[in-house]
């Protein structure tokens, strides 16, 4: 299948799709400074953050006033750092109408953490966040998209400290991050008598393996006509997607970070383009929180998880529904 192949006809018209992605399309935003990136993990430690100037607030005011420009609601995955230290900035987040998700509290990777530490790190993160706010937070995703194959025991830890949905499966392959065999569009997680609802970074599958679509530095650096056109498919195929940034990404002058080439390169490439790009997915689609998205997309499928031999994680249809068949 050629993803930048002419659609064909009898395919929606523009303002069914206009309509669809209304409910469709959820837009996301992972509240976090830019020298908070993963990418930087091993070049600024935690223990300096707070000598550093922070350009987060400002940064995240200038998404909020777009959003506002574009009559966009969102969720925004906010980092429990920056709730405590900018809890009038969360209030705002709310205030004017948005989501709010947790996106951890240190922005450390969770396949480098115990599930004790992730728990505690959560929780963390959680209390700042819901204390800032004066509201409950029910949505996480994590940094950098690590629950992975290796790290999917955080799924039942989340669902243990109340979380009712997630965006942190990637299903693709990457040096970072990534889950490739995980379903591509949304689904329920069974785990203990409850379920999590999985909200997957959408991709484009070619022959075996899958590619991403959008967002981050995705956003930043593929084609834009590639990105608008596998989001119409999706919406023509009453698919669900998410699209994500950093308030970071429309701030082109921040400063440089001594870092390797490669996170450099990940970082710094396209921020230019960011706000230009943002303002004509804003033009051509309408978005919505992802909440707002799950409920517009009727029943969704079950997936349960297993441990392999390996000690890794693994997604199948869930027992329930192969008895339905």
């Amino acid at each position: 299948m050629n993803p930048m192949a002419p659609q064909q006809s009898g395919n929606a018209s523009t303002a069914e799709l206009a309509a669809r992605s209304r409910t469709l399309l959820a837009m996301s935003v992972d509240v976090e400074d830019y020298f908070h990136a993963s990418a930087f993990r091993h070049s600024v430690s935690i223990s300096v953050w707070d000598s550093i100037p922070t350009r987060v607030e400002g940064n995240t005011l200038r998404v909020l006033d777009l959003f506002a420009e574009f009559d966009c609601k969102a969720t925004f995955f906010v980092l429990g750092w920056v709730a405590e230290r900018h809890p009038s900035l969360v209030r705002q987040i709310e205030r004017a109408g948005h989501e709010l998700g947790c996106h951890s509290y240190s922005h450390r990777l969770v396949y480098e953490l115990s599930p004790a530490q992730f728990r505690a790190d959560t929780q963390r993160a959680l209390c700042a966040i819901e204390n800032a706010a004066g509201v409950r937070v029910r949505a996480y995703r994590s940094p950098s998209f690590s629950i992975s194959p290796r790290s999917a025991w955080a799924f039942a830890e989340l669902v243990d400290l109340g979380f009712e949905m997630d965006s942190s499966v990637f299903p693709i392959r990457h040096d970072l991050y990534g889950f490739a065999a995980a379903p591509r569009f949304p689904f329920r997680i069974p785990i203990g008598g409850k379920s999590l609802i999985e909200f997957p970074v959408p991709t484009v599958r070619i022959g075996w393996v899958n590619f991403p679509i959008t967002g981050g530095g995705y956003l930043r650096q593929l084609p834009l006509g590639f990105q608008t056109r596998l989001l119409k498919r999706h919406l023509q195929k009453s698919r669900p997607s998410v699209i994500y940034f950093h308030p970071w990404e429309l701030d082109p002058a921040q400063p440089r970070v001594a870092a390797p080439l490669l996170s450099r390169f990940r970082h710094y490439t396209g921020l230019k383009r960011t706000e230009a790009r943002l303002r004509k997915m804003l033009s051509e689609f309408r978005f919505a929180t992802l909440s707002q998205t799950v409920r517009a997309s009727g029943p969704l499928p079950e997936f349960d998880l297993s441990r392999t031999a390996e000690c890794q994680y693994k997604f199948q249809p869930a027992q329930s529904q192969l008895a339905m068949r």
